[in-house]
C-alpha cells in the first residue's frame, strides 16, 4: 500500500509543490502467514471447482440429453462401471500391466539420460562426438520405433519397456546436459581451488547446481512416459489401460473406454505428483513451483 505524502527534506522546509511517495507494508507484509493459507485455500478451491463443474455439466448434459449418451456417458455411468470392474477385479490387471512396463522404462530411461547428460555436458569432446547424433534420434516419432523394438524383442513386455524408456531417456538427457552446462564456471573453479576430486566435484558442484533442472525434466517425463505406453499397448499389447480404451472402443462399450481413459489420466497424475514431491525432498534448497510462495 502506498500514500503520496508532502516532501519534506531533513533540515528544510516541506514544499507542498514535490509530493513523494511513501510505502506502507500491506497484508502480505503485516501477515504473510495468514495471507499465505488464504492464497493456497483459494489455489485448492480453484483447483477443484473448475474439474467438478465440468463434470457436473457433463452429468446435466447427459441426464438432459444434450449429448447421446450412447457415445458419452454420464460420469455417474462410468463411476458406476468403474465401480463394478474393480469390485470383480477385472481393472485391475491392466492398471498394473501398464503400472509396471510405466515403472521399468521410467527407471531404465532415467538412469540412463542422466548419466550421458552428465557425461556430456562435463566433456566438451563427448558432446560433439554423441550430441548430432542424438539431435537426430529426438526428432524421429516415439511410436515410429515401436516396429524396430518389436523385431529386437519380439512380443511380450520387452517393446513396451524399451519405448517407454527411449521416451523419457531424450527428456532427461537433455534436461541433464542443460543443466549442467548452465552451471557457472565459478564453481568449477571453486572446486578446482579447493583440490576437489572428480567424486567431489561431482557430489558438491554439479550434483546440487543441476539437480533441479533435472528433476524438472524427469517430471515432464513421468507424464510423456504414461502416454507413450497407453499408445504403444493400443498397438501391440493384450492387455494394460491402452488395449482396455482401443478394444472397448471397438466393441462400442463406451462406457468402458471411459473407465480406462479416466484411469490413465489418474496414472499420470499421481505419477507425475510422486515425482515432484521426490524432486521437492532431493532439492530442499530450489524455489517450489506452482507460485508456493515460502512462509
Amino acid at each position: 500500500m502506498s500514500t503520496l505524502l508532502k516532501n519534506s527534506a531533513p533540515g528544510a522546509d516541506p514544499d507542498p509543490a514535490e509530493p513523494v511517495l511513501v510505502r506502507r507494508p500491506g497484508p502480505e507484509e503485516l501477515h504473510p502467514v495468514r495471507t499465505h493459507r488464504r492464497r493456497r485455500a483459494l489455489e485448492l478451491s480453484l483447483a477443484v471447482a473448475v474439474p467438478l463443474l465440468l463434470v457436473l455439466l457433463w452429468q446435466s448434459a447427459a441426464v438432459r440429453g444434450w449429448i447421446d449418451d450412447r457415445v458419452y456417458p454420464a460420469p455417474s455411468t462410468i463411476l458406476a462401471d468403474g465401480w463394478d470392474r474393480a469390485a470383480a477385479g477385472e481393472l485391475w490387471p491392466d492398471v498394473w500391466a501398464t503400472l509396471k512396463r510405466v515403472l521399468g522404462g521410467y527407471a531404465l530411461g532415467t538412469a540412463s539420460g542422466y548419466a550421458l547428460g552428465l557425461l556430456m555436458g562435463s566433456l566438451a569432446l563427448v558432446r560433439a562426438a554423441l550430441e548430432p547424433l542424438l539431435d537426430a534420434l529426438y526428432v524421429v516419432p516415439k511410436l515410429a520405433l515401436l516396429p524396430v523394438f518389436l523385431n529386437m524383442f519380439g512380443l511380450g513386455e520387452g517393446p513396451q519397456v524399451a519405448l517407454v524408456a527411449t521416451t523419457v531417456f531424450f527428456f532427461v538427457w537433455i534436461s541433464t546436459m542443460s543443466a549442467v552446462l548452465a552451471i557457472p564456471a565459478g564453481h568449477r573453479d571453486a572446486g578446482r581451488v579447493f583440490g576437489a576430486s572428480p567424486w567431489q566435484m561431482f557430489r558438491h558442484v554439479l550434483l546440487p547446481a543441476s539437480l533441479p533442472a533435472v528433476l524438472v525434466g524427469a517430471r515432464i517425463a513421468a507424464g510423456v512416459a504414461v502416454l507413450v505406453i497407453v499408445a504403444s499397448e493400443q498397438i501391440a499389447a493384450a492387455d494394460g489401460l491402452g488395449h482396455l480404451i482401443f478394444d472397448s472402443r471397438a466393441l462400442f462399450q463406451n462406457d468402458v473406454m471411459f473407465v480406462g481413459i479416466v484411469c490413465v489420466a489418474a496414472l499420470g497424475v499421481v505419477f507425475s505428483e510422486l515425482v515432484r514431491i521426490v524432486g521437492r525432498l532431493l532439492t530442499p534448497w530450489a524455489p517450489r513451483d506452482r507460485g508456493r510462495g515460502q512462509t
